[in-house]
Formats: structure tokens, sequence, C-alpha cells
């Protein structure tokens, strides 16, 4: 089969490739500043690859106007539209992604199933059913951040095989439960929470206490728990830089250090989520890229 990458418009893959920069310059906060420490052609493979998650992510959380059904539309015509690029094709729907994301997975070789679990994980969150337990919480981390850390390990390269891939599955767990908990007042105000709800009653905590910032002794033991599973997948993924690429390694220690400096922060004040969103400085942020770039 002919590489997608050789039946691009040269002048619509540029077009592409600074669509996909600008996009995740505006919209990866905790991303950008790791990514910018690689080099090409895996930067622009890296900004394809958060513009494509980024613009699935918005089909299911933008607040346009669409229906749940227009939405689950759109995203089963996105799903579509991927598995043509990924037989070799160019959708005959025109976005400004699909040339750069072209390129990146036939270049790095991405599996189908990945993208096919990016969209799963939307299709929960257009629908979603309270988790009673953690194993179906971890399913849904997997959807949508896991399956992230794999595609991310495929552009930079890794040896290692499967034990080098759950790492990266357990790193994109990470920082899913770190979001899960920096959201967690802004979830429950669109009536939503992720927490496993068995564990929210045996804690003696409801959804609403999150709503109504109710921060007292349960909450603060509750947020301990969830904080210590959050740091035991970190620990469970620190082994993940020494098997990837030499010139892809500044990049992951970014990105692991702003996740964690993140979690960090919510667990020296753990009420602060019910106030406001946690986030680091952006001072910080170039400290941490600044230290991990001398890493290489």
């Amino acid at each position: 089969m002919t590489m997608i990458v050789s039946t691009t418009d040269p002048s619509a893959a540029t077009r592409s490739r600074a669509y996909c920069e600008q996009l995740t310059r505006a919209k990866a906060r905790n991303f950008y500043y790791g990514l910018k420490l690689l080099p090409e052609p895996k930067r622009s493979a890296m900004f394809a690859l958060y513009a494509y998650m980024r613009l699935v992510d918005d089909i299911a959380d933008e607040e346009d106007g669409r229906s749940v059904r227009q939405r689950l539309n759109d995203l089963e015509a996105w799903r579509l539209q991927t598995h043509a690029v990924l037989d070799g094709q160019l959708p005959e729907t025109p976005h400004e992604v699909w040339p750069a994301f072209a390129n990146m997975v036939w270049r790095h070789k991405l599996p189908a199933r990945l993208f096919d679990e990016v969209i799963a994980g939307q299709r929960q969150d257009l629908e979603p059913a309270p988790f009673e337990a953690f194993e179906p919480l971890h399913e849904y981390c997997y959807r949508v951040a896991g399956v992230v850390g794999l595609a991310s390990i495929y552009v930079w390269g890794f040896e290692g095989g499967a034990e080098t891939e759950q790492l990266a599955v357990d790193l994109g767990v990470a920082f899913q439960l770190t979001n899960i908990l920096r959201d967690l007042r802004e979830d429950a105000a669109r009536g939503r929470t992720y927490l496993p709800l068995g564990e929210l009653s045996a804690a003696g905590i409801g959804v609403e206490d999150f709503r109504a910032g109710a921060a007292g002794k349960k909450f603060m033991e509750m947020m301990r728990f969830q904080i210590d599973r959050a740091e035991a997948y970190y620990r469970k993924s620190r082994d993940l830089p020494n098997r990837i690429s030499r010139d892809c390694r500044a990049t992951l220690v970014a990105m692991t250090d702003i996740y964690h400096g993140l979690l960090a922060k919510i667990a020296d004040e753990p009420e602060r989520v019910l106030r406001e969103r946690v986030s680091l400085s952006l001072f910080s942020k170039l400290r941490i890229g600044w230290r991990a770039s001398r890493t290489r």
C-alpha cells in the first residue's frame, strides 16, 4: 500500500502541521512545553497526535448547542474518517488536521485500536454513567489517557514490548487520576463525578458535597486515599523514560514532572480543588522544562 504521506499535497501538509502546532500551543497548557523539547519530525508528529485527541474531545465537551445524538453521530463520522486515514486515504470531509495526522500514523505505524478506544472514551463522556467501583474507572482512564501514552511511545520509539506498553498505560492512568482530582468541583457543577460511588459512600461523602464545597475530615481522608492511588500509578510507571528513545526522554520527564507536580500541589492542600482549579504557574512549567532538558 502506498504511504499516505506520499499522496499528500506538500502545501496542505505544511498548513496541517502549522495548524496542529497552533492548536497544541493554545490548548495544551500542561503538554506544550514538554513537546517543544522533542526533535523533528517527532515534535510535529506529537502536535498532530495532540490536535487529533483535542478535536475528538471537543466533539464530546464543547458547548455549542449540539444534542447528545448529534455529538454521537459526529463521533461515529470521525471514527470512520480515522479509519479511512489508517487505510491509506484522506477523508472526503476536509479538515486541517488530516494531512499531519496521516503522516504521523503512517510514519510511526500506530495501531487502529488506539483510536477506537479514544472515541469509545468520548462516548462514555456523552452518555455518562457513574462508576460504582475502580475497575470501570480504570477502563475509562485507559480509553481517554492510557491510549495517549501508548500512542506517544509509538511516536517516540521504545524497547521492551508489552511490558513497556503497560508502563505507558500506567502513566496515562496516573495523569487522568490527577485530572479527575483537579476537576472535582467543575465536574460536580456539570452533574458529573468520576470517582467511584462505592468509595465515596464508604467514606460518607455524597456528590452534592463537592458542589457545596464541603471540606472536612471525611473529605480529607477520601482525598488522601485517591492521591495515594494516583501516586501508586506514577511509581509503577517510573521506569518508562529508560525504555524510550533517548532523544524523547526530556519530553517525557517534563510532562510527568508537570502532572506529578500538580498532584503534589493538590496533596499539599486538598480542599483547594473545591474552591478553584489548581494549576502550576508558567514559571514552574518553564523551570521543569529547563530541568528536564538537562537529562538528555
